[in-house]
């Protein structure tokens, strides 16, 4: 490939969407990342409810049970915060590229035997072939990860281009 190639997406915001908050992606207590901590507080919370609702029945040696139960609560609510923070920060950045996609009049990509072009709206954001550690594709995106990362979904290109910039990358990038 020592020509330059040129692929041009028309993208919908709708397609970006239904690949980023696939899953419940965007969910702020059931994400991937959010799910387990949900449900670990919610069982710690059950068990402090219990616990608290028979405090009157403990000893005076088993009373700590309440204050070591509250501490693994307040524990997980904080590991649970942290994580939700983490989610909403990822929301708001994938809302603003959403916006900026939403509103953009030119979406290339453009590459040749040494380099891989994006350009949205005149920003390019250029990177050699050596600088993507990770390539994957599916039946409704190509995902491309590196110096910058990418999600370009299939409904945004012809299925010649896709399959043109599947297989570029499949030979251009070493998994």
């Amino acid at each position: 490939m020592s020509e330059e190639r040129l692929i041009v997406l028309r993208p919908k915001r709708e397609d970006f969407e239904k690949i980023y908050f696939g899953g419940n992606q965007g969910s702020l207590f059931f994400s991937p990342t959010t799910r387990g901590k949900t449900i670990t507080t919610i069982v710690v919370a059950a068990i402090l409810l219990i616990v608290f609702v028979f405090r009157n029945d403990f000893t005076k040696e088993k009373a700590g049970i309440l204050y070591f139960v509250s501490f693994l609560f307040l524990l997980c609510a904080v590991f649970l915060s942290v994580s939700i923070n983490k989610v909403s920060r990822w929301r708001k950045q994938v809302n603003a590229y959403l916006l900026k996609i939403e509103n953009c009049k030119t979406y290339e990509i453009r590459f040749d035997e040494n380099f891989f072009t994006v350009n949205i709206n005149g920003e390019k954001e250029t990177s050699e072939w050596k600088d993507f550690q990770y390539f994957d594709s599916n039946q409704e995106c190509i995902l491309v990860e590196g110096k910058y990362s990418y999600m370009f979904p299939k409904k945004s290109m012809t299925d010649k281009d896709y399959q043109l910039l599947k297989r570029t990358l499949k030979e251009s990038i070493q998994s």
